[in-house]
């Protein structure tokens, strides 16, 4: 008897049978086909533009753009090279509604306005761009950073320091055990993959460890890699940031200029204590300086005057279009906005939870012209990320991630940065960019109404048995799937919510509504998760995306989903409903 049932259960496995279309999508398809058994390229634009409010919902789409959606769909269905119809049936509508390369969620191309400063935008920046694992045992390699660029990350980071002999640069985490890579080969790899992903700027952040001899030789390393590529600012400081109109196909520099540096470099000799390259100060206002601390001061501003005296150090100085770097004094000397001058300014994550507390607004302020770096605590040893919401909240356009982790926060980066053709830069919302008649700007803390609600329905789900071995989820019964749903926002709008579990089925059917009031939907992500429920043990992971809220299309969409690393599984997806009301 067991035997029977063992071959029982083998029989059953392997059968994934296809789920009929949702009700909502044949209803449509009886609608719009006027009860044919046929919809013809007109029916089908009076969909896209009624339900799918493609064309702006104004009746925007032509016929011929109907016509070619049939083209593309018969020939994915059917393989024909020469059809006898051109008319779609049911399943072929369904098909169509339910392809996530014919019906994504979002758009995939730019579509925001390019050629406002830098600093109108939020920017995929990427923090330690060279480590292959965690902080401090990694191997240093310009894999990551290839990576990294092919995604569409447009700030890469770079620790510069002296090799052994003190005659070449290597790009290391100092004070860990990673191995290093020698800058040229990174410098060349970022030449080579840079627009890959996009035409838009490439921002080298230079965490600058060197004696002014080396700078001078990264001077010409620079020069000589990118020649006309290089972006050189016209004066030594700029007062705005250009465009990335302007700056496509460029790479720009930012550092500390060498000045700065030098006096950052005694401190940084006197303190030996691991902690992050960039950390910086800004907890607590400074206190009154010791005699020690004087003295210090004096032999800091020595090493300036030696810095003076060393002519080839402007070759390098020349070559840093965004000047970053941290004036004297506490958080709000920091935050001041200069009329003349634009700058760069780098927080850690706690730094910022500070900031925010106390100086918010300033924060904004600040964002609006300048350009504000957040990056993790250095504890994060493992290359795990914190919340990004809470920098964009503030204007920060440089959220800096260790894409090399993962995990769910890395998860809501890559869904921000979905957004505009994942061209890797984001048009900051208005709010963060207005200033009222009185002068005051967004503050973060403000409890808002809602603007706007969001309903998702989620229909169904397929793909998994391609993309999965048959024993993957369960040795002996198929899956049993469910979807949770929910919004990653401002405080207001977070929120998690789940389907009931469908019990051994490969082609899950929910057919479940949520929904969703916003208070700030330009910040809001939709989160999307499917898990595997499992009785005795965690459940299995089967698949997660994130998408801009702001991006979503209305209609029924196809949704792809990706692996925990955030690569793009093969087959696996929803179909969605997204409404706004």
């Amino acid at each position: 008897m067991g035997s029977y049932r063992m071959c029982v259960c083998f029989t059953r496995k392997f059968r994934v049978t296809e789920a009929d279309p949702p009700e909502d999508v044949k209803a449509a398809f009886r609608k719009y086909s006027e009860g044919g058994a046929h919809m013809t390229a007109e029916q089908l634009r009076r969909f896209l533009a009624e339900v799918q409010l493609e064309g702006g919902g104004g009746g925007g789409v032509s016929v011929s753009e109907a016509e070619k959606v049939v083209e593309l769909v018969l020939k994915t269905r059917h393989h024909l090279a020469k059809f006898t119809r051109n008319t779609l049936t049911l399943d072929d509508f369904h098909h169509y509604l339910f392809s996530a390369d014919l019906n994504p969620p979002i758009k995939d191309q730019v579509h925001q306005n390019m050629k406002a400063p830098l600093s109108h935008y939020f920017i995929y920046t990427g923090h330690n761009s060279y480590l292959t694992g965690n902080q401090l045992s990694s191997d240093c390699s310009d894999v990551p950073i290839i990576k990294a660029l092919k995604r569409g990350v447009r700030v890469v980071e770079l620790d510069i320091w002296p090799n052994a002999t003190k005659d070449d640069v290597h790009v290391l985490h100092g004070r860990t055990l990673t191995t290093p890579v020698e800058l040229i080969k990174c410098l060349k790899s970022i030449k080579e993959h840079a627009f890959s992903a996009s035409p838009y700027p490439v921002i080298i952040t230079l965490e600058d460890h060197l004696t002014p001899d080396l700078q001078v030789k990264v001077a010409q390393m620079i020069t000589e890699t990118y020649g006309e590529m290089l972006f050189l600012p016209e004066c030594e400081c700029l007062q705005e940031f250009p465009s990335p109109e302007e700056l496509k196909y460029r790479i720009i520099i930012s550092t500390k200029p060498p000045k700065e540096y030098l006096k950052a470099k005694s401190k940084d000799t006197r303190n030996n204590s691991m902690r992050d390259s960039d950390e910086d100060e800004w907890g607590k206002e400074p206190a009154e300086l010791t005699a020690d601390q004087e003295d210090d001061q004096k032999s800091d501003s020595d090493s300036e005057d030696n810095e003076e005296r060393q002519p080839e150090a402007s070759n390098y100085k020349r070559l840093i279009a965004i000047h970053a770097g941290k004036p004297k004094g506490g958080l709000k000397e920091a935050l001041k906005v200069e009329l003349d001058k634009v700058r760069r300014l780098s927080l850690s994550e706690q730094s910022l939870e500070k900031a925010s507390e106390t100086n918010g607004t300033d924060v904004v302020r600040f964002t609006q012209k300048n350009v504000l770096r957040i990056y993790p605590k250095g504890t994060r040893f493992n290359s795990s990320n914190y919340k990004p919401i809470i920098g964009w909240m503030h204007g920060a356009q440089m959220v800096a991630f260790n894409m090399q982790g993962y995990g769910r926060a890395l998860w809501l980066m890559h869904g921000m940065f979905r957004s505009n053709g994942g061209c890797g830069y984001v048009k900051k919302p208005d709010f963060l960019m207005n200033v009222s008649p009185d002068g005051k700007v967004f503050d973060p803390k403000e409890e808002l109404p809602v603007k706007k609600t969001l309903k998702v329905k989620v229909y169904m789900g397929d793909g998994w048995h391609l993309d999965f071995k048959q024993t993957h989820f369960d040795l002996y019964s198929p899956p049993d799937f469910y979807t949770r749903v929910g919004i990653a926002g401002v405080r207001a709008d977070r929120v998690m919510k789940r389907t009931k579990a469908i019990e051994d089925n490969w082609t899950p059917v929910w057919g479940e509504e949520f929904t969703f009031p916003l208070t700030v939907p330009e910040l809001a992500l939709l989160r999307i998760e499917v898990h595997e429920y499992d009785m005795s043990e965690k459940d299995d992971f089967a698949g997660q995306t994130c998408l801009p809220v702001s991006e979503l299309r209305p209609g029924i969409r196809a949704v792809p989903l990706s692996d925990k690393k955030g690569e793009k599984l093969n087959s696996a997806r929803l179909l969605m409903r997204f409404d706004f009301v």
